[in-house]
């Protein structure tokens, strides 16, 4: 369900593999009653078959990518939606391709929320899937890439050691009432 509100945001539940991000997001999008879109879906099939083979997506891969993402979380904001999506957003390069969605270009109207956990945890996780694309192996490629949030970034990072209406819970409090 979209609901129009004039302090309309773009929510970017980011992280590594086995974060729960699109557990997440879709939990979060549900409370705000918030667009929701799933950053995976974006990709090309080219992306997807690449990664499937357990091979790393480059910039070059990443970046029709996330200006997709940007181009949704844009609409949605244009239409005065707030929109949640997860999307790994490891760079901070990547996520100032997201931040230009913000519909006066300062980037306000974009926050990032880190899901964070240990190596096993995540590891764990992406383990227990099956048939999805992303490989286990492929953790270590992601955590190499992975820049946090720096101050300067709108956003901030959430253990995912809880479960994930207590992981949304506290998303919530720190986006604080606008939420």
């Amino acid at each position: 369900m979209d609901t129009e509100t004039p302090h309309a945001r773009a929510i970017v539940v980011m992280g590594t593999a086995g974060s729960g991000k699109t557990t997440v997001a879709a939990l979060l999008a549900g409370r705000l009653g918030a667009s929701f879109a799933e950053g995976d879906d974006f990709h090309s099939p080219e992306n997807v078959a690449k990664m499937a083979a357990g091979r790393p997506l480059d910039d070059d891969d990443r970046r029709p990518w996330l200006r997709k993402i940007r181009d949704w979380l844009a609409s949605e904001l244009d239409a005065g939606r707030t929109a949640v999506v997860p999307c790994s957003a490891l760079r901070r390069e990547y996520r100032d391709i997201l931040r230009t969605a913000a519909r006066d270009g300062s980037g306000h109207d974009v926050r990032f929320v880190h899901l964070t956990g240990s190596y096993e945890l995540l590891r764990e996780r992406i383990q227990g899937r099956a048939g999805h694309f992303m490989k286990p192996a492929m953790l270590d490629s992601q955590l190499a890439t992975l820049e946090p949030l720096q101050d300067d970034e709108p956003g901030f990072g959430v253990d995912v050691t809880p479960r994930p209406a207590v992981i949304v819970d506290e998303i919530q409090r720190r986006l604080g009432p606008a939420a």
